[in-house]
């Protein structure tokens, strides 16, 4: 199970759970400093690290990575425990001080509340001339957590499928792209679309079309001010290129029947045609193939189907951030694990994901990427936290998956109504929010 499928669950939870003083009391409204240190030998003491990614702790990935910390940090030992439902369980431990000596950042914590939370890893100007995604945990200029890994949000799809339909080019606008699913259900057997709608995190995907419809690196702030479902807006064309996939039957016969680990073997073999997901994803299917006997090379990834001065548009944004406890009684070495394993672990390129050092080449697998020119923006967080404030209290959740699920029932009839409807009542419940938090 990946990292990111988890920070999709991670911030659906969050959308029930953050409610005003749903927080935490073990932390401290002082904050802390995990400077980082100059000398590995002098650096000792044991870490615990909190990770979800489960499968990495148990197939003995985490301990290889700390075998190669400790040829630096020879007297730091460094012991993993991998959490199922990680946002749920870590919750529950940061009433108390004891939630490990680093940490990632549960959603639900509030941005304002990590000095409470979390040790500074330096000032944002100072660590922004380095790495990528700083703002995203930057809290009064100090930043509280770095993710060792971006993302772009994107099609999965079978290049061979799409090449049999006769489709050669990326499509540039979603007329285009429902063309292309056609052409793939009139000229193959695969299915051109899986939602992956029983499994629901996939669905929450599809709110990362934000930023890369428009390529407006402020975007978020956009989701913040203004109505995220008015004609034209990124939510409203990703929206409406959804529900247009399902309404022409261009999806699975039934979505409720889904399954998200089957559907991996699945597209690599050309049973299924395109998944909207993300980088993350890639080394997951390449995997599936081999698996399956089928080449991963047949594994592609093309942009939301836009174009904005003529070029296509992709967002990177963070994965989880890690962070260090602000209780830490080894600051020093959980310090030196996150610069580490940032730096120089080496995680980005075992999940093909893109490096946060702001000076590393692209992974070899968005290669297409580059060659198309297409252009990668990180988006402005700093409305991040008034944006899920909005989302929460309004209820729409744009990071849960009922509203899409409710999305993708109208488009296949097996929800009344109109889609001018559906958009008008989300429309309603976020602006009024954002008029009632603005009084």
């Amino acid at each position: 199970m990946h990292m990111n499928r988890r920070h999709i669950l991670a911030i659906a939870v969050a959308a029930a759970l953050l409610v005003p003083g749903c927080t935490g009391t073990g932390g401290t409204s002082k904050g802390a400093d995990a400077k980082a240190p100059d000398d590995p030998s002098k650096v000792s003491g044991t870490i615990k690290v909190l990770t979800q990614r489960t499968d990495l702790v148990t197939d003995g990935t985490m301990k290889k990575y700390a075998a190669e910390f400790n040829k630096t940090y020879p007297k730091v030992k460094v012991e993993f425990e991998a959490l199922t439902n990680y946002e749920t369980e870590v919750k529950i431990r940061m009433n108390t001080e004891n939630y490990g000596d680093v940490l990632m950042i549960p959603a639900v914590i509030k941005k304002d509340d990590y000095p409470r939370f979390f040790a500074s890893l330096g000032t944002e100007a100072e660590r922004s001339k380095k790495y990528l995604f700083t703002d995203y945990t930057t809290v009064d200029g100090k930043v509280y957590g770095q993710s060792p890994i971006g993302v772009i949000p994107g099609f999965l799809y079978n290049k061979r499928v799409w090449q049999e339909a006769g489709v050669t080019d990326w499509p540039a606008t979603p007329a285009e792209f429902l063309t292309d699913l056609k052409a793939i259900k009139s000229r193959t057997d695969a299915v051109p679309y899986y939602t992956n709608f029983a499994a629901q995190w996939p669905l929450s995907q599809w709110t990362q079309v934000n930023g890369s419809v428009s390529c407006d690196p402020q975007a978020s702030t956009k989701l913040a001010e203004g109505d995220p479902w008015a004609e034209g807006a990124d939510l409203r064309v990703g929206d409406q290129l959804l529900y247009d996939t399902v309404r022409q039957g261009l999806i699975e016969k039934d979505p409720t029947t889904t399954n998200w680990e089957e559907s991996k073997p699945r597209l690599a073999k050309g049973e299924l045609a395109t998944q909207w997901l993300g980088t993350w994803a890639i080394v997951q299917f390449q995997d599936a193939a081999r698996q399956a006997g089928a080449s991963p090379d047949d594994i592609g990834f093309m942009p939301f189907p836009s174009k904005v001065d003529g070029k296509f548009c992709a967002v990177m944004a963070p994965d989880y951030n890690q962070a260090v406890n602000v209780h830490s009684k080894n600051k020093p070495a959980a310090r030196a694990w996150i610069d580490w394993f940032t730096d120089k672990s080496g995680y980005d390129k075992d999940n093909l994901a893109i490096s946060p050092l702001k000076d590393a080449p692209l992974p070899e697998v968005l290669k297409p990427y580059e060659d198309e020119g297409v252009k990668l923006i990180e988006l402005d967080d700093s409305a991040g936290a008034e944006v899920k404030q909005i989302d929460n209290q309004s209820e729409v959740g744009i990071y849960a998956p009922e509203y899409r699920q409710n999305l993708v029932d109208l488009g296949r009839g097996a929800k009344k109504g109109s889609l001018d409807d559906f958009f008008a009542d989300l429309s309603k419940r976020w602006t009024q929010t954002q008029q009632t938090l603005g009084s």
